[in-house]
């Protein structure tokens, strides 16, 4: 067996289904901890996320609640949303749509109990800015530092594969096949812009992020609206096959082999916390820079990215593949499929544009939301004399991922993002009493 069979019997061990039903599961006991919050509170959460936006008054922290929102988004809104939704959609069938959905929901659940540890578990760095997440509150809460030294290494070493290689070299294919651009020209100009942005921080990646990430979400979802408003009259017919396919499969029709229930829900669950990354610990790194005067406070606002990232930017893919019926095409799969389907209904051209703008895009975007995660990963397990070192290599990476064949690198950079979930999720269950004990406090004494 060669290494890249090896590591894809890793990665099938990693992403087996142990781990879903253990980030699943998590989400829903969360969810009944929790009392449902992110059903009663989702209105609220999106008040504080896009309205009032910043705390008023002296609060701790580095970066808005806005700012923090829009530097875990960059991170999660990617390819997965492109490229994601084809793939659960062709293995499961349109019922993998609705269990993306349910992992969404009880995603949220997770997400926020993530950023309510981050923030209460935070601390100053010796550069004066602030420094948490998992490594943190399992170091802190949890008592087990070798919990939190075995989730900064799997995410200093994620960073560089998923959150940096990998997506350097999406782009770099994207703009060669759809612009004719060589690869090294691609890279070189990514690195410069990785550089300009990630050389100047927390700060600076706010700032970007929160300009780039609605912009790049509007564009796409204004296109995908667009195709749905055009197959109107299909909408009902297909939101009761995405239903009635959920639990009782999709028989074989078109260039569709057929999906059974337990496919639509393995590969609709599996996408779709491939997509969110809820569970993972990646995203609370980026919640416990925000200015906030209570861990809810922000927790309630990273609960939205879950539901931006699924619910809404999953759902347009998902629906514009479903009503021009390209997932009844035979051979075509990934962004591939995603790209054939918006060009069925917008011309070849312009959707051909459209999601090679958006792979282009969402790519970037995540390069720039790990830059942040290896860098607070990197500096707890060397320290901040590392930071300056970190930006380098990681700027020097983006040029390399852009221009060489990694497929292994794709395979073990997945393994690394599989095994962060497991201390993370560990801690948790370990800390959800503290969890529910913030929560409960910040409601009790109407904290804003």
């Amino acid at each position: 067996m060669g290494m890249e069979g090896l590591l894809g019997k890793i990665d099938s061990l990693v992403w087996g289904l142990p781990l879903i039903i253990l980030l699943l599961g998590t989400g829903i006991y969360l969810t009944i901890r929790l009392k449902g919050i992110q059903f009663t509170k989702l209105l609220h959460s999106l008040y504080l996320a896009f309205i009032k936006r910043k705390e008023k008054g002296d609060a701790e922290g580095d970066i808005s609640h806005f700012e923090a929102l829009m530097t875990a988004l960059s991170a999660t809104v990617g390819t997965g949303n492109i490229a994601g939704v084809a793939t659960a959609i062709i293995a499961g069938g349109p019922g993998a749509l609705f269990w993306m959905w349910i992992t969404g929901l009880f995603g949220m659940a997770t997400k926020f109990s993530e950023a309510v540890l981050a923030v209460h578990y935070r601390v100053t760095d010796e550069n004066g800015q602030m420094a948490g997440g998992p490594m943190y509150y399992l170091r802190d809460g949890l008592k087990s530092p070798f919990l939190a030294f075995l989730f900064a290494l799997f995410t200093s070493i994620a960073a560089f594969g998923i959150g940096n290689m990998v997506q350097s070299n999406s782009v770099a294919d994207a703009v060669k096949s759809s612009f004719g651009v060589p690869v090294y020209i691609t890279g070189i100009i990514l690195a410069v812009a990785t550089a300009i942005v990630i050389l100047g921080g927390i700060k600076s990646i706010g700032r970007v992020t929160s300009f780039l990430v609605p912009f790049m979400i509007v564009v796409y979802m204004g296109a995908a609206i667009i195709v749905i408003i055009m197959e109107i009259d299909k909408v009902p017919y297909i939101f009761n096959l995405i239903i009635k396919s959920a639990f009782s499969g999709h028989a074989a029709v078109g260039g569709f082999a057929g999906a059974t229930v337990r496919e639509a829900l393995r590969f609709g669950v599996a996408r779709g916390i491939f997509s969110n990354e809820s569970g993972l610990g990646s995203s609370p790194i980026a919640a416990a820079a925000a200015k906030t005067k209570h861990p809810v406070t922000q927790a309630l606002v990273s609960m939205t990215q879950t539901f931006i990232d699924t619910i809404v930017v999953c759902s347009m893919t998902g629906f514009v593949i479903l009503v021009t019926g390209s997932w009844k095409l035979k051979g075509v799969n990934g962004a591939s499929l995603t790209s054939v389907a918006f060009s069925n209904a917008l011309g070849k051209h312009a959707g051909s544009f459209v999601v090679a703008l958006g792979l282009i895009l969402f790519a970037y975007s995540t390069i720039l939301g790990w830059s942040y995660y290896g860098e607070k990963a990197i500096e707890y397990l060397l320290g901040v004399k590392a930071i300056k070192p970190y930006r380098v290599a990681f700027v020097i990476l983006v040029l390399i991922g852009s221009i060489l064949k990694i497929d292994v690198v794709w395979t073990l950079a997945d393994i690394f993002n599989g095994l962060m979930a497991i201390p993370n999720l560990i801690g948790l269950l370990g800390l959800s009493g503290v969890i529910v004990k913030v929560t409960s406090d910040y409601f009790k004494n109407s904290v804003e």
